[in-house]
C-alpha cells in the first residue's frame, strides 16, 4: 500500500475524544468515520431533528404558489401528498447510509466520482444548498422580525445568525437537542396559525384558467417538482445527522422510518398550508399574505416564523461547514460554521428584494445537480461494494482523482439541461413543450443510474482494483 493510501487510511477513523452525548462540548468530528466507542442516540431522534426542520416557511411559500398556476385545491394536495412520499422515502434511505457508513453524505461521494470529481457537485452544493438555504430562511426570519418589531431588517437578519451561528458551532448534540424542544414548540405554534387560516380561509376547488401561471398539467409537474426538490435540496445532508447512530439493523431501519416521516408529515401540512394562504389573501408575497390572513394574531404568527428560522438554519449552516470540510479545505469544522455564517449573511441583505421569484429558481438550480448526484450515492452504495472495509477508507483517499460517477453525474446534469425550466434558464425542450411540465430531475436521475450501470464494471478511472461486491464481502 502506497504512503499515500496509508495516510489516507490512517486519518479516516478518528480516535475516541470523549464527545458521546454532551451538550456543552464543541464537537471534534468533522468528516472522520465516527468510532464505535463515540456511536449513540436513538433513531427517533431523526424524526424530531427533520420535523423541526420542515416545520418552516419556505415550504409555505411553495404552497402558496398554488394559485399562480391556478390550481384547484385538490389537485395541489394531491401533487404535494406525492412529491412527499417518493421524496421522503428517499431521504429515508439516504439516512440509513448514514448510519452503516458513519461518514457524512458529501464524503460518500468520493467514493464513486473520486476527490477531484466530487469537488464539482459538493461545491455547488455547499454554495447552493448551504450558503443559499441560510439566506433564504434568515431573509424569511428576519422579515418577520421586521413586520413584528420594526426593527430594520439587517439587524434583525444579524441576530437571527448569530444565535445560529452559535449553535452550530458546538455541533451535532446540541443541534438534535434543539430541535426536539423545537419540535413541540413549534407544533403548538403551526396549529394555530392552521386553525386561524381554516376559519378565516377559503378552498378554491375549481381551476383558474386567468392565473398568470396557468398551464394545465404542465403546472401541475412544475408544482409537484417545487415540492419534491424542496426535499431533495436537503438529500446531500441526511447523513450527516445520522452517523452517530450505533449501526445495528435495527438503528438503520429505524432511522430510515423517523427521518420519511419526519418530512412526510412537515411537508404536506405546510404545503398545504400555504396552498390555502395563497387562494385567500390578496397580499403578493407569503410573509404578508399570513400577517394579512392572522389579523389581530399577526404578531403569534410573525413570531412563529422567526422561530421556525432556527430549526433550517442550524442544518443549513453545519451542513455548509460539511461541505468545505469535505472539498479538502484545512480548516476545522467550526471555523468553517463561520464562513458559512457570514456569507449567508451577506447574500441575504443582498437577496432580501424579489425574494419568491428568487427562491423558486434557486431550488429548481439546486434539485438540478443533486438529483444525478443522489442516484450515483445510492448506486455506489448497493452495487460499487461500498459497504466494506476497504470501501470505506476509500472514502478518504485524496489520490483516486476521478471515478467513473463523475462521468454518470456530469452526464445527468448535462442531459437533463434541455429540460431546465427556471427564470434564471429555461431549456430548448422545456420552452418548445412548457405544458409537460419541469422534468429535469427525473430525467437527470435516470440518466445518472443508467451510465453509472454502463460503466461501473469498466477498469476503474484511477487504476485502483475493483471493490468487493459480494454479499459475504459487506462487511459493515
Amino acid at each position: 500500500m502506497s504512503p499515500d493510501i496509508m495516510r489516507a487510511v490512517e486519518d479516516s477513523v478518528a480516535e475516541d475524544r470523549g464527545y458521546r452525548n454532551s451538550l456543552t462540548k464543541i464537537e471534534p468530528y468533522g468528516i472522520e468515520h465516527i468510532p464505535d466507542v463515540e456511536r449513540h442516540g436513538k433513531p427517533r431522534s431523526q424524526f424530531f431533528l427533520w420535523f423541526a426542520a420542515g416545520m418552516n416557511f419556505p415550504i409555505v411559500v411553495l404552497g402558496f404558489s398554488a394559485a399562480y398556476f391556478g390550481l384547484p385545491f385538490w389537485a395541489a394536495v394531491l401533487a404535494i401528498v406525492l412529491a412527499g412520499v417518493t421524496s421522503s422515502a428517499g431521504m429515508g434511505y439516504l439516512s440509513a447510509m448514514g448510519v452503516r457508513l458513519g461518514v457524512p453524505q458529501q464524503m460518500q461521494g468520493r467514493g464513486p466520482l473520486g476527490f477531484i470529481g466530487n469537488l464539482f457537485p459538493v461545491a455547488y452544493v455547499n454554495v447552493f444548498a448551504g450558503i443559499g438555504w441560510a439566506a433564504v430562511t434568515v431573509i424569511l426570519g428576519g422579515k418577520a422580525i421586521s413586520l413584528l418589531t420594526d426593527v430594520p431588517f439587517w439587524l434583525s437578519a444579524l441576530i437571527l445568525m448569530g444565535i445560529q451561528l452559535g449553535v452550530a458551532v458546538v455541533g451535532y448534540n446540541l443541534i438534535h437537542f434543539l430541535q426536539r424542544i423545537l419540535s413541540f414548540v413549534l407544533v403548538i405554534g403551526f396549529a394555530f396559525i392552521t386553525i386561524v387560516a381554516a376559519a378565516n380561509g377559503r378552498v378554491v376547488n375549481v381551476v383558474n384558467e386567468s392565473a398568470p401561471g396557468f398551464d394545465g398539467i404542465g403546472g401541475w409537474i412544475i408544482f409537484f417538482g417545487w415540492f419534491f426538490s424542496f426535499i431533495v435540496a436537503w438529500m446531500p445532508f441526511a447523513s450527516d445527522y445520522s452517523r452517530y447512530l450505533p449501526n445495528t439493523a435495527g438503528n438503520r431501519r429505524g432511522a430510515s422510518w423517523a427521518t420519511m416521516l419526519g418530512n412526510f408529515i412537515t411537508l404536506v401540512w405546510m404545503g398545504v398550508l400555504g396552498t390555502v394562504l395563497g387562494s385567500t389573501t390578496s397580499a403578493s408575497d407569503s410573509i404578508g399574505a399570513l400577517k394579512e390572513l392572522m389579523g389581530p394574531w399577526a404578531a403569534v404568527g410573525l413570531g412563529v416564523v422567526a422561530l421556525s428560522s432556527f430549526t433550517q438554519n442550524f442544518l443549513n449552516v453545519y451542513g455548509g461547514a460539511i461541505s468545505i470540510q469535505t472539498m479538502g479545505v484545512p480548516v476545522k469544522r467550526h471555523t468553517a460554521v463561520v464562513v458559512i455564517c457570514v456569507a449567508s449573511y451577506l447574500v441575504a441583505l443582498w437577496g432580501q428584494e424579489g425574494f419568491n421569484a428568487g427562491f423558486t429558481a434557486f431550488l429548481n438550480l439546486t434539485a438540478y445537480c443533486i438529483a444525478p448526484y443522489v442516484a450515483v450515492l445510492v448506486c455506489d452504495y448497493l452495487f460499487g461494494g461500498r459497504r466494506t472495509e476497504r470501501g470505506l477508507r476509500e472514502l478518504f483517499d485524496k489520490s483516486r482523482k476521478f471515478e467513473w460517477g463523475f462521468v454518470a453525474w456530469a452526464a445527468g446534469v448535462v442531459v437533463s439541461s434541455p429540460f431546465w425550466m427556471s427564470s434564471i434558464y429555461t431549456g430548448p425542450i422545456a420552452a418548445a413543450f412548457p405544458q409537460i411540465g419541469d422534468l429535469s430531475y427525473y430525467v437527470g436521475a435516470a440518466v445518472a443510474a443508467g451510465v453509472y450501470f454502463a460503466t461501473h464494471r469498466r477498469p476503474r478511472l484511477s487504476g485502483h482494483k475493483m471493490l468487493d461486491r459480494s454479499i459475504a464481502g459487506q462487511t459493515l
